[in-house]
């Protein structure tokens, strides 16, 4: 191999410095003048101050001493249970209607049919069967029975729970178009 020999080798290294102490300077002008500036701007804000933390609150201590106390799930009065000896109450036995399913808010009359003397009434079911029932059937789920049939409404007797172990009669009427 041949090895290249630099009469001046001195001069390379020093022109490849210049260069580079002329590339520097370049970078370091004024660009980064506003930068320094702003730099310069938020050191020289003043510092606020950071208002320390409050001390914790301190709580009385209460114990809860119930022995005292009556016990809520005691009732304050006596109840006293409604004797339920009027004789009222569904029968259990019986065959079951189609139309006890459902509950009445769900059916709606529909109208009335009339043939021989006969009044039927047409309910559809929240199904969408449309079913034909008459006076004495049941419907409902309260063990409501029908009483009565007009041309507008049906009226029913349901039996339903007391809340204090008896029975009670209430009437409920399914209007047509309701």
């Amino acid at each position: 191999m041949h090895k290249l020999k630099y009469k001046y080798p001195r001069i390379g290294v020093a022109v490849f410095a210049l260069f580079l102490v002329v590339g520097l300077t370049a970078c370091g002008g004024e660009e980064n003048v506003d930068l320094q500036t702003y730099v310069s701007e938020v050191k020289a804000r003043q510092k606020s101050r950071i208002p320390p933390l409050p001390k914790p609150q301190t709580f009385e201590i209460f114990t809860y001493n119930d022995a005292a106390l009556r016990d809520p799930f005691v009732p304050t009065v006596e109840i006293l249970a409604l004797e339920s000896d009027n004789g009222l109450k569904p029968d259990m036995d019986r065959e079951r209607d189609v139309l006890e399913q459902y509950a009445v808010g769900s059916l709606r009359m529909m109208g009335v049919l009339e043939k021989n003397g006969r009044r039927w009434a047409l309910v559809r079911a929240s199904d969408g069967t449309l079913h034909r029932t008459k006076t004495g059937r049941h419907l409902g789920k309260n063990n409501g029975e029908i009483v009565s049939i007009t041309e507008s409404q049906l009226e029913l007797k349901e039996i339903v729970p007391d809340g204090l172990g008896g029975w009670i009669e209430r009437m409920t009427t399914l209007a047509v178009g309701e």
